[in-house]
């Protein structure tokens, strides 16, 4: 049973400069709501009871947004509003099911999963990225009954257009399983079109084993100075452990980026029209 998720909240955001200069790009509305709620529901909703936030000391604004009782109860108490009573009663709910850890320096997501160790409990949990929401069915649900259903790792595909393969991390397929699935033998970080090993890329969901932390305590940086989760997943690959990846139905939004931000914001209020 997959019943913790992990949340890497830790990095700088500067691809969305100057927003991000005061506001943590996770707490960006996005059609009226910030962003990092989106994945906190499709988390709640795939089952998870659980959900653990790394964020960096600059960016303990997050845990206040949880955390801020006192001002609601200031408002509630002058001004009997219906909205601001269920917006609140809905942060209550996000915070008992939320711990906090830090990652001191942003320094990849390897180090960030890492730094969440002694809170993993059981053999296998979610990590899901924050930049990458996916709507109209909920990735993460899907992932965990691929995860019951083969008893082991699973990571999220998406099939993109071969000329854009030197923009992803992409797969390389063992061989096809049922339906959506395929058995990943690698995965190479930003191939060239040539010498790319399929046009299935990396998205930002994960069902991984407890047994990646101890690949993560021996990892040597990589480029840029990080400690990325890909190296550690390629370790547990040619150890034999079994990885599968799951082609998701629903619609990828990128919220990384400024015009990812942007398309984000229009695409979900098409969902509310």
């Amino acid at each position: 049973m997959i019943r913790q998720a992990i949340i890497p909240l830790a990095g700088l955001g500067t691809r969305l400069l100057p927003l991000t200069s005061i506001i943590p790009k996770e707490l960006l509305p996005i059609n009226g709501k910030p962003g990092l709620e989106y994945i906190l529901d499709e988390c709640i909703e795939a089952g998870i009871k659980e959900i653990i936030l790394i964020v960096s000391p600059k960016k303990k604004i997050i845990k206040k947004y949880f955390f801020n009782d006192s001002f609601y109860k200031k408002i509630l108490k002058k001004k009997k509003d219906k909205r601001i009573e269920n917006e609140y009663k809905k942060i209550l709910k996000y915070k008992k099911m939320i711990k906090f850890v830090y990652q001191n320096n942003p320094i990849g997501t390897g180090d960030a999963v890492l730094q969440a160790k002694k809170l993993i409990k059981d053999k296998f949990f979610l990590m899901v990225l924050a930049d990458d929401l996916i709507i109209n069915k909920n990735c993460s649900k899907s992932m965990i009954t691929v995860h019951k259903k083969y008893k082991c790792s699973v990571m999220a595909s998406m099939t993109v257009k071969r000329k854009t393969v030197s923009r992803w991390g992409i797969y390389k397929i063992n061989r096809k399983l049922y339906s959506s699935n395929f058995l990943i033998s690698d995965v190479v970080e930003k191939p060239s079109i040539k010498n790319s090993p399929s046009n299935k890329a990396v998205i930002g969901r994960y069902i991984l084993p407890k047994s990646i932390f101890k690949k993560l305590e021996i990892q040597k940086k990589g480029p840029g100075g990080e400690f990325h989760i890909t190296d550690a997943i390629r370790a547990l690959i040619s150890d034999d452990h079994k990885f599968v990846g799951h082609t998701f139905s629903g619609k990828y939004l990128d919220c990384g980026t400024m015009n990812g931000y942007i398309n984000s914001s229009v695409e979900i209020s098409k969902l509310f029209d």
